[in-house]
């Protein structure tokens, strides 16, 4: 094709979960010249938010490393690929050479799950790490869901979603999809999908601390007191077995275990008993409990709101025990599982049955919080950090993560990296984290790498399949994103600082053939381990796209190296740019259960017996405590993207929001300042006075926090915010998965002069 000459591309959009299709204009000399909506695109049908059009900006921002950078004598200069893994050599063999392995440490941040070299090759570095201490996003944000839909379903990918397109009730708790575009539900344009529940005559509730734009488009806002929604879950559960609501298709019963024992354990949360912890009036409680069980479909959907919390895998589990007894589990309109087409857990090993699901294989060094999924806390990571001791991390490896903001008492944190001894980070930015990194190494530009969302499809509210080549050459002497990782993964191993990628690469996807010819049930089963090695490479194939066909000709769609004519590959979804739709969620059970009992467990005992703290709790609520929930923005979805002007325009800013009444008291205006002050932090902040949050309530948006010294972000300085996690208290967790309580913490609020 002509330089002169311009072209479209398709790709989905990797920003959030919603997973977009895109129009991409490319002009002469490879310009950006529009971004809009695929109309074609399968699952998106065109719909677009703010952020999907500013890929070109990303791309161009000039804040976006390029180059590797070390760090010499405090400042980061630019240097040489060559150079920078002699760095990352040197630092990382010193720590394992003066403290051994574990004194080595990871932290993968959230947009891991959005970039398929990270999603394929992830994993081969974080075993070559040879480390217990890893650490991720995931314990701020979504490991109760894990633990929830683990210890009921059998796996940690066991988690169902609400099937929003052919629902008549949804009841959601700490969600904001018109924020948030969603969040372990993938649906494009969700919030034309809750308007559609309504245009039908659904009927939707929402649970919040906060009026969110969700709850002002929905039929009723349930102010709940931040904190307090197990307490409001459980009393659902109550009146649907006190009133012989329960209602189990045949099918789930005779798969399900702890019916009985479930009624038992919430007995005591009557809607009598809660009402004055989480300020809803029982009769509403009664009354949503008893729409939930008549209407024809129904689902109950929750997110970070209430996982984010000192109850959150209780909240978890209690919300999929309302979908199971009101007959809604695994049923069209109810909460289903999604067939994804790379497969996951729940389609691997003997359909049914399964080992199940555990934690605690192992525990943190200073605080024993258990291993959930192979990790610990994010909140252990400073004390791990700072306390002497054999195991003290004293080496660290950071991939698309920025902690320092998105994580509890980011001010501890902050000091502690600045005491390690050797840092390397895989990002795009020099930010409030990366700056303490002795090496950065940058990933290619999103526009620079093919994108497939295996993570996301997983939890996708219909079976999507949907492949987007690079749009753009990655500029010269860039390392694909899988190509560094590949290559720390080599450096870790011993290969030293010229170690070829291809070579990790080669042994990765070798292994994972040998493991599908070799596991019965497999669509490969007893095949040659080179023949399909051979048609994998063809073309010279290699890295994540040749990981990703075997995942998808191995899955369930898949077109299994000719054995299933027509079935899914990479050259099939190639050859379809807009994706293609693999049709709406289906029943899965007792297929996708992996359970050691091969039944859904209704009443798993660490759960049940973590009621008991939840009434405790009950009896210690404090009506006049002010308490810290968090906000989100639609166009700031991560820390990263306040660095791009077209989003930073306009009504987005870092204010604390407080209702009318407490205003008042404090003797606080709006457009005046408050100190909001918790037992780790203080911060000063500009006030918005609205109805829009309950009485007793202050909501501060997460991801700012800018302007640290050593960071590269102009656009972002320029507009800084303060850090809502310098109030988040790194002491409090949720016992049973280690989430980091990131809302309803207890705060004081006063009013403060800010000269101007």
């Amino acid at each position: 094709m002509s330089a002169d000459s311009t072209r479209t591309a398709f790709r989905t959009c990797p920003l959030c979960e919603a997973t977009c299709g895109l129009e991409i204009t490319v002009g002469p000399g490879e310009q950006i010249v529009r971004i809009r909506g695929d109309r074609d695109d399968v699952f998106s049908h065109g719909f677009i938010c703010p952020k999907g059009s500013t890929l070109k900006q990303l791309h161009e921002d000039p804040d976006r490393l390029r180059r590797p950078l070390v760090k010499r004598d405090g400042v980061h200069v630019e240097v040489s690929w060559e150079e920078a893994w002699r760095a990352v050599h040197e630092g990382l063999t010193g720590v394992i050479a003066r403290h051994g392995r574990e004194a080595l440490a990871a932290y993968v941040g959230n947009p891991n799950a959005h970039n398929l070299g990270a999603s394929t090759h992830n994993s081969v570095w974080l075993k070559a790490l040879g480390s217990r201490n890893r650490f991720s996003a995931s314990t701020v944000d979504q490991v109760p869901k894990h633990v929830a839909g683990g210890l009921m379903f059998g796996t940690a990918q066991s988690i169902p979603v609400p099937d929003l397109d052919r629902t008549d009730y949804l009841l959601m708790l700490g969600a904001n999809p018109h924020a948030s575009n969603g969040s372990l539900c993938t649906a494009p344009d969700f919030p034309g999908r809750l308007g559609a529940i309504r245009a039908r005559g659904g009927r939707i509730v929402v649970v919040d601390p906060r009026r969110t734009r969700t709850a002002e488009e929905s039929d009723e806002w349930v102010a709940i007191r931040p904190g307090t929604d197990g307490l409001f879950l459980a009393a659902i559960l109550n009146v649907l077995y006190a009133e012989d609501l329960v209602s189990v298709e045949s099918r789930i019963a005779v798969i399900l275990n702890g019916l009985v024992d479930l009624g038992r354990s919430v007995a005591r949360f009557t809607p009598e008993s809660v009402a004055d912890a989480t300020d809803v009036a029982a009769p509403t409680i009664r009354r949503i409990a008893r729409e939930l069980a008549a209407a024809p479909t129904a689902a109950v959907y929750g997110r970070i709101g209430v996982n984010a919390v000192e109850f959150g895998s209780l909240n978890a589990w209690l919300i999929d025990a309302i979908n199971v007894v009101t007959g809604n589990i695994d049923s069209p309109g109810g909460a289903m599982f999604t067939l994804p087409a790379t497969g996951s857990s729940t389609t691997r090993g003997t359909p049914g049955k399964g080992k199940g699901f555990s934690t605690g294989r192992g525990h943190s060094r200073v605080s024993k919080r258990p291993e959930v999924l192979g990790e610990y806390p994010t909140a252990v990571m400073a004390e791990e950090i700072t306390t002497p001791g054999v195991g003290r991390i004293r080496g660290l490896v950071t991939v698309a993560g920025n902690p320092v903001v998105s994580t509890q008492n980011a001010t501890r944190l902050d000091e502690a990296l600045a005491d390690l001894e050797f840092m390397v980070s895989v990002d795009i930015y020099l930010n409030e984290t990366t700056r303490h990194a002795d090496v950065v190494l940058p990933a290619p530009s999103a526009l620079e790498k093919d994108h497939f969302d295996v993570a996301l499809y997983t939890y996708a509210v219909r079976n999507i399949a949907n492949y987007s080549p690079p749009v753009l050459q990655r500029d010269s002497g860039q390392p694909d994103e899988w190509e560094i990782l590949a290559t720390l993964a080599a450096i870790l191993q011993g290969a030293g600082p010229d170690a070829d990628p291809v070579a990790v690469d080669d042994v990765m996807i070798q292994t994972m053939v040998g493991s599908s010819v070799a596991t019965p049930g497999s669509p490969v089963f007893g095949r040659d381990v080179d023949e399909i090695l051979v048609a994998l490479s063809r073309d010279g194939r290699r890295g994540s796209v040749r990981v990703l066909d075997l995942l998808l000709q191995t899955g369930p769609y898949g077109a299994a190296f000719g054995a299933n004519p027509g079935g899914l590959s990479v050259d099939e979804l190639i050859l379809n740019p807009h994706g293609i739709d693999l049709g709406a969620l289906e029943p899965r059970l007792p297929e996708a259960l992996r359970t050691p009992s091969g039944r859904i467990e209704l009443a798993p005992p660490a759960l049940v017996a973590d009621l008991d703290r939840l009434a405790a709790f009950a009896e210690t609520v404090d009506p006049d405590q002010m308490l810290l929930v968090g906000r989100r923005d639609l166009k700031s979805n991560n820390s990263w993207m306040h660095n791009l002007r077209v989003l930073m325009k306009g009504s987005l800013a870092c204010t604390a929001h407080l209702h009318p009444d407490d205003a008042a008291r404090l003797g606080i205006i709006d457009g005046g300042y408050a100190r909001i002050t918790s037992r780790v932090g203080s911060v000063d902040i500009a006030v918005e006075v609205t109805d829009a949050v309950r009485p007793g309530v202050v909501s501060v948006p997460h991801g700012w926090g800018h302007g640290a010294r050593g960071t590269r972000m102009s656009v972002a300085v320029e507009k800084p915010g303060v850090n809502s996690n310098i109030l988040t208290d790194e002491a409090v967790v949720d016992p049973l998965s280690g989430n980091g309580v990131l809302s309803a913490i207890p705060v004081s609020v006063e009013a403060v002069h800010i000269a101007g």
